[in-house]
């Protein structure tokens, strides 16, 4: 399997762990009560911050991932494979996992830095398909 693919397949993996590490708080939080429920109300009270970062870390993460998957994709699908391409996505994948902490943990600005690294690096990789 090509380097590209397989920083797919692991940031594919790490939106699993993502959604475990946000869902087994929130399901403390709010109880099974809500979490099981429809949610067509907000909930009795409102997670901690650091779940609700969690949370949106995860729900951004997959936005970048479908982005992600494009480049991997098209480069794959193209066969212009290479150390840079490489490079990128082990870049991506790393920004992605630092993402995470960054968020919980409210580092401002490195949680909006990392992000970034994570999306040049794929627009890179989607650029690099074009020369």
């Amino acid at each position: 399997m090509s380097p590209e693919l397989t920083s797919l397949t692991l940031a594919a993996l790490w939106q699993v762990v993502q959604f475990v590490l946000y869902a087994v708080p929130a399901n403390r939080e709010l109880g099974p009560g809500y979490t099981m429920s429809a949610r067509d109300r907000d909930p009795s009270s409102p997670m901690s911050e650091r779940t609700a970062r969690l949370g949106r870390a995860f729900e951004n993460h997959f936005e970048g991932l479908l982005l992600f998957a494009i480049a991997v994709g098209v480069i794959e699908a193209s066969g212009q494979n290479g150390p840079f391409t490489a490079t990128c996505a082990w870049v991506y994948l790393a920004a992605r996992i630092g993402y995470v902490p960054a968020y919980a943990l409210g580092l401002r600005p490195w949680r909006s830095l990392i992000w970034f690294v994570g999306f040049l690096a794929t627009v890179l990789m989607l650029i690099a398909t074009l020369l």
